[in-house]
């Protein structure tokens, strides 16, 4: 049996890194974050410690630092190349070095070294950033601090370059050895409603009467098996706003850095309309490797990954309109198609993929999403049905920019909506490839269900599309808008749109304002949403505002070292290194000259380990009692019956701190049935037809609770037809029993009901009164609107 006492490696070392201390500054939707690292060398001769961990995609880092016995050491952004021959010639004098880095495959993980740290020795290192809040669709802006970094799936050709290729130490979360703390203030002029989390926190603290600040704290004890959210509710509703930033005082105007950065947000008011009827070709490429047999969340109760794909998979398909076409696609080291080219959306089809999703399983190995997409990309266009893709993953891939180009390639052609499953998403891969092609990115994690994300995401893609999107700025003479975000082509009813530009010219005298117009078009109506703001540029020590303009533009030209074409490759290097921010090309680094003691032999190489989550992917040698053996590894050699790459996941029945005997293991596949049990709501849309209606059948029968005799004999055959009587009754069912979850049946409803509407006629109003009256309901006849 192996022990360990206090911050020890599994080498038995002492662990460099005791804390992460986190300050948070929320104004409005924009979030500034301080994040400190703290190391002591408790051993007897000096050290490099390597630290990986997650950083959100949008998230641009400006700042480093570290504090050495009291110094401070500010670090200069170089290109990557030379900051790293600058450490290694540092550390080799005897100097004191740190290097932040940015993986050379994927824009959210990172790695921080420090080099040289002398026994006895303490330093605090602090990166900064700062990142725009998305917006949820209850009008909630979430803050993620990353806890999570999942294993990335290895293949023949990922980039020998990459952080993630180094093997740190991965520990069970409740052993691991240093600690997170979090303090967040949040500032807006709406005034604060509330503030969720998935976490702990400290009672909320509202620093004044008229709740426009407040303040919470991370509760002790983050034992990194999540990452941590926050949700801010503001008391109105979000209006369009300018927000204008004075440049650098020293920096010569011309530049991004010198001349004023604006950030203009909007809401438009998109109305909302009811779904094209035949439109569109929808593939539905799932994620089926073998991390999608963990559970959704770290909760042990949760929904498996997998069973929640079905199900939502089901409700997809319920959920199309008749004459569309559709495919599914299952991926891992190989991929499945479930038809060999798209298909019509009929009963046959339907019920053949339907009979396909049932068996779906965890079974196809390890995470390779570039060549299933290739595949789709090659098929050929369908005459006026535009190609919308539907991914699903839990983004443990190396190779992001590669899927990122290739779906970039092919904007033209499609849309795709990206959904990542679980904590540890890749946010560089689930953004990327949304950004690339004009479509949207959620993020399931926690108590999210995947079934309402994708379906909400599949309501916004049957509307109208909008065109002819334009921004116009009415500005004074001798000044300018210069725009620095993409051209945007895609407007979504719901979304906020942020756009940066560069004012150019001699700024106006005081009291003056400009205007900044969207207009864009919809079905033939033309439609505009005007702001006007104060030309009056506000200081910001920061530079808030230019910095996120800067990590935006660098988004359009920053592929990682290998994609990114040569043309933008020099761009983007100047553009990371005038504006401060951290891209692919460049890495901070700081060297304390003054510490000038030659190293005696190599130095002492310490990893920090970071949290495995039991029943994840990750990997983790476990040592039992009995001394079975279990290795749980991405680059373990797979054995006759486990594919390469799938990762077969456990949960334990008994882990204790200290002991890390794991015995008595159950896998989650025998835990959870493959159908869909008790899940009455599941088993009702499931056996709806594709053109909306039900058969009055033991199936329905058995959800609605009664026999079937019963609901014959209640059967007004006068007024309709035995399917049109069960479509009523099914959705009367579902107004009654499944409100909660509404949007995720909204759309197979509404082809109900307009299915019985053409069936029934006339009739119609007769057979809802008696169907509401035989299941005793009180939902409104109105909702089948007459």
């Amino acid at each position: 049996m192996v022990h360990f006492c206090g911050l020890l490696t599994l080498q038995r070392e002492p662990v460099p890194l005791k804390s992460i201390s986190v300050s948070v500054n929320i104004y409005e939707f924009v979030a500034g974050v301080s994040a400190t690292l703290n190391y002591e060398n408790e051993e007897k001769v000096p050290l490099e410690a390597f630290f990986v961990f997650p950083m959100d995609e949008d998230s641009a880092v400006y700042s480093f630092e570290a504090l050495v016995d009291g110094k401070k050491i500010v670090a200069e952004l170089q290109d990557k190349m030379k900051a790293r021959t600058n450490y290694e010639k540092a550390i080799s004098q005897g100097h004191q070095a740190f290097l932040l880095e940015g993986d050379s495959s994927s824009r959210d993980v990172f790695s921080c070294n420090v080099g040289n740290l002398q026994p006895g020795s303490k330093a605090a290192v602090t990166l900064k950033y700062v990142q725009e809040l998305p917006l949820e669709a209850d009008g909630a802006l979430r803050f993620v601090l990353p806890a999570v970094l999942n294993p990335r799936y290895q293949f023949s050709g990922s980039s020998k370059d990459s952080c993630l290729n180094v093997k740190t130490p991965i520990v069970p979360v409740e052993d691991l050895p240093y600690t997170l703390s979090m303090v967040a203030t949040i500032d807006s002029q709406h005034g604060i409603e509330k503030v969720q989390s998935n976490c702990p926190l400290s009672p909320t603290e509202y620093l004044g009467e008229d709740k426009t600040s407040a303040q919470v704290s991370l509760a002790a004890g983050h034992k990194f098996d999540r990452d941590v959210e926050l949700l801010i509710y503001y008391s109105e509703v979000h209006t369009p706003s300018v927000v204008l930033e004075m440049g650098m005082p020293n920096m010569k105007p011309g530049h991004l850095m010198g001349d004023p950065s604006a950030m203009v947000s909007f809401y438009p008011n998109i109305p909302e309309d009811q779904p094209s009827n035949t439109c569109g070709e929808f593939i539905f490429l799932m994620d089926r490797s073998g991390s999608m047999q963990s559970p959704m969340s770290s909760q042990d109760t949760s929904q498996l990954r997998i069973q929640a794909a079905k199900e939502t998979l089901i409700l997809l398909l319920k959920s199309l309109p008749i004459g569309c076409y559709f495919n599914i696609y299952g991926f891992g080291s190989s991929y499945e198609a479930c038809f060999p080219e798209s298909v019509k959306y009929t009963q046959q089809t339907m019920e053949e993929a339907l009979g396909r999703v049932k068996l779906m399983q965890a079974d196809l190995g390890g995470t390779e999403i570039l060549a299933p997409l290739q595949n789709i990309y090659r098929g050929p266009s369908i005459p006026g049905h535009p190609l919308q893709l539907f991914v699903f993953t839990d983004g443990e891939v190396t190779d992001t920019f590669s899927v990122i180009k290739e779906v970039r390639i092919n904007r033209q052609k499609h849309r795709c909506f990206s959904f990542g499953i679980g904590e540890g998403t890749s946010t560089s891969l689930i953004k990327g490839i949304a950004r690339a092609s004009g479509g949207t990115s959620e993020f399931i994690t926690g108590k999210d269900r995947m079934q309402s994300k994708a379906l909400r995401t599949l309501k916004r893609s049957l509307q109208p599309v909008v065109e002819d999107v334009s921004l116009s700025w009415h500005l004074p003479p001798g000044l300018s808008a210069k725009m620095l975000s993409p051209e945007q082509t895609v407007i979504f009813r719901g979304q906020r749109l942020i756009i940066y530009a560069q004012l150019t010219g001699r700024m106006p005298a005081a009291e003056t304002t400009g205007e900044v117009c969207l207009k864009y078009t919809l079905q033939g109506k033309t439609f505009e949403d005007k702001v006007t703001f104060p030309l009056q540029p506000k200081p910001d020590v920061n530079l808030t505002i230019h910095r996120l303009a800067a990590k935006s533009l660098l988004q359009t030209k920053d592929m990682g070292l290998r994609e990114t074409p040569a043309s933008d490759k020099k761009d983007a290097l100047n553009l990371s290194l005038e504006s401060g921010v951290i891209s692919s090309f460049t890495a901070f680094i700081a060297i304390n000259k003054e510490l000038n003691k030659p190293v005696q032999g190599p130095l002492a190489h310490r990893d920090i380990p970071r949290p495995i989550l039991l029943g994840a992917s990750a990997p983790l040698k476990i040592k039992c009692q009995s001394g079975f053996r279990k290795a749980l590894h991405s680059d373990c050699p797979p054995s006759a019956s486990q594919p390469r790459g799938e990762l077969m996941c456990y949960k334990a029945k008994t882990f204790q701190m200290g002991d890390y005997s794991l015995c008595g293991l159950i896998s989650h596949k025998d835990q959870h049935s493959p159908g869909f049990g008790e899940n009455h709501l599941v088993q009702l849309i499931y056996h709806q037809n594709a053109n909306g209606s039900w058969d009055l059948n033991e199936d329905l029968a058995k959800v609605l609770g009664m026999s079937l005799e019963e609901i014959m004999a209640a059967h007004p055959a006068e007024l309709v037809d035995s399917s049109g009587w069960a479509t009523i009754l099914a959705v009367i069912w579902l107004h009654s029993n499944g409100k909660d979850l509404k949007c995720e049946w909204e759309l197979l409803e509404r082809k109900a009901v307009a299915w019985m509407r053409a069936h029934a006629g006339s009739t119609m109003p007769s057979v809802v009164k008696a169907a509401i009256t035989f299941l005793k309901s009180s939902v409104d006849p109105a909702i089948f609107a007459f």
